[in-house]
């Protein structure tokens, strides 16, 4: 009897931590519209009550977590509790060594986390092509939906504090808020502890018409992008080029590179602009993490545009530490190399991440060459002529898809078979029945890179109109844009891209 129990204990933690995580939250989902609008009214019954509001939102954000990732919600408890004390440590300890040692716990569990969890299947599939299936016996390891997002932010609040940039928090629900709250959860953007922070115990709460305007017009700008152009152009054509590229022409294989780099483009900043509105529906304030990456004219300038909380978390905290700019050129380039591999190995464990991560990383060093050596070389396309400018853009365009190629593509063969449907099968005969068979999709896609390469006056001028409408105004709009989602969404739901990473 008592293993008879023992057996059904042991099945039940199996079926918690082998959870599939098939209904997460997502923010394009109806079920989440729901639960946000009852989760605003009694959000705002908490605007004078900071220690109430406080739990409230923590324990939403854990039930939003608890959605995506089953039982794995306790890393995350885990991951506050280990670096809230570290921290405290860090501070108080009077020795050099001994807050050296601190921090370094700190890195390491958060690392040995992201590791265990990240990269243990990759080591197995390793040792299985090596020495033989079942040379490992471990099963494939589940992955917590963003615990890269939340393991880099807790490091950086440590690192703050070991820098003497930051103090301590002296309450663990603070900085479990902090961790845990749930618009920049799973996907980013990645917020510094010493800009978040101070926000937290505002009293009461402060949401502006400013700020109520511009949610509204960064959520309905978020769910254009994710649910009507991402979405849309991913089942019914990217998702088919990559899955089967020798059915489709060079010209077919192209327009699935340029359509995902459109893709990957609105399906994350997409999340990025929901999460940005939702923290101002709630009285807080996000960086901004992408700004029209495709309208780049050189590599130095797309990562100064794309994942700019990721970028700058690799700058401060990893390239910097290797030593920058301050050690001479070629050290330079060494650095700029390694921090663009370990950025595609955040992305995940496999070579093509690996491939796109020194892809970028030589790009960089090259145009730091390119700069060095060239006299009037520059490093934005604001500084250029305007014809130097446009083939600035178009070069750095097309370098920025090949990575995508590989990023996308399951497997080095597909970006082999890709490239060799391009460059051998192009057949640009069938560019007009292909444009034809696909007109909602290209349509589509003509669309989203036309919006994308609108002066930035325009954007802040839909922004001004969409913020300073009335609210009845403001309310139509948005119930316009569910009934769009609603009229061309699949029946299944589509997690974010970055949910994997």
């Amino acid at each position: 009897m008592i293993l008879s129990a023992t057996e059904g204990l042991g099945a039940r933690l199996q079926a918690l931590m082998t959870y599939d995580a098939s209904s997460p939250l997502i923010f394009s989902s109806g079920l989440f519209l729901f639960l946000f609008a009852g989760f605003l009214l009694v959000y705002s019954a908490f605007r004078r009550a900071p220690a109430a509001r406080i739990v409230y939102v923590i324990l939403f954000s854990l039930y939003f977590y608890y959605k995506s990732s089953g039982i794995y919600f306790l890393l995350l408890l885990f991951a506050a509790t280990s670096d809230y004390w570290i921290a405290k440590g860090i501070h108080a300890a009077r020795m050099q060594r001994t807050r050296r040692w601190l921090v370094v716990l700190s890195v390491a569990v958060n690392l040995g986390m992201l590791g265990y969890f990240k990269y243990t299947n990759f080591l197995i599939d390793i040792s299985h092509q090596l020495f033989g299936q079942g040379f490992l016996q471990f099963q494939n390891i589940f992955l917590p939906v963003g615990i890269s997002f939340f393991v880099f932010q807790s490091m950086s609040y440590t690192i703050d504090i070991y820098r003497r940039q930051l103090r301590p928090l002296n309450n663990w629900t603070d900085y479990l808020f902090y961790l845990s709250f749930f618009p920049q959860l799973v996907a980013g953007p990645i917020v510094r502890a010493r800009d978040f922070i101070p926000q937290i115990r505002q009293n009461p709460v402060i949401i502006t018409r400013e700020m109520f305007g511009a949610g509204v017009f960064l959520i309905l700008t978020g769910l254009f992008k994710k649910a009507i152009i991402s979405d849309y152009i991913s089942l019914n054509f990217v998702d088919r080029i990559f899955d089967e590229p020798l059915l489709y022409s060079g010209f077919e294989c192209l327009a699935g590179i340029y359509g995902y780099a459109l893709q990957i483009y609105c399906d994350f900043s997409g999340y990025s602009d929901m999460a940005i509105g939702i923290a101002l529906l709630l009285g807080f304030r996000f960086p901004k993490n992408f700004d029209a990456p495709y309208k780049s004219a050189t590599i130095t300038e797309f990562w100064r545009r794309w994942h700019i909380s990721l970028s700058t978390w690799l700058r401060d905290y990893l390239y910097i530490s290797l030593g920058g700019n301050r050690k001479g050129r070629l050290r330079t380039y060494g650095n700029l190399l390694v921090t663009m591999l370990l950025g595609g190995l955040w992305h995940g464990a496999a070579i093509r991440f690996i491939l796109w991560g020194a892809l970028h990383g030589a790009a960089l060093a090259l145009h730091k060459v390119w700069m060095a050596v060239v006299p009037g070389a520059k490093a934005t396309g604001s500084e250029m002529h305007w014809w130097s400018r446009a083939l600035g853009i178009f070069f750095t365009f097309n370098l920025v898809c090949l990575g995508w190629l590989m990023f996308r593509a399951e497997t080095m063969q597909t970006v082999s078979l890709m490239l060799h449907q391009i460059v051998y099968n192009f057949n640009a005969a069938m560019i007009p029945q292909v444009l034809a068979g696909y007109a909602p999709v290209f349509v589509l896609i003509g669309a989203g890179y036309a919006l994308h390469m609108l002066p930035g006056s325009v954007d802040s001028l839909a922004r001004r109109a969409v913020t300073h409408a009335p609210v009845v105004l403001q309310v139509v709009m948005a119930a316009a844009m569910i009934w769009c989602v609603m009229q061309i969404k699949s029946s299944d739901i589509q997690p974010f891209i970055y949910f994997q990473f």
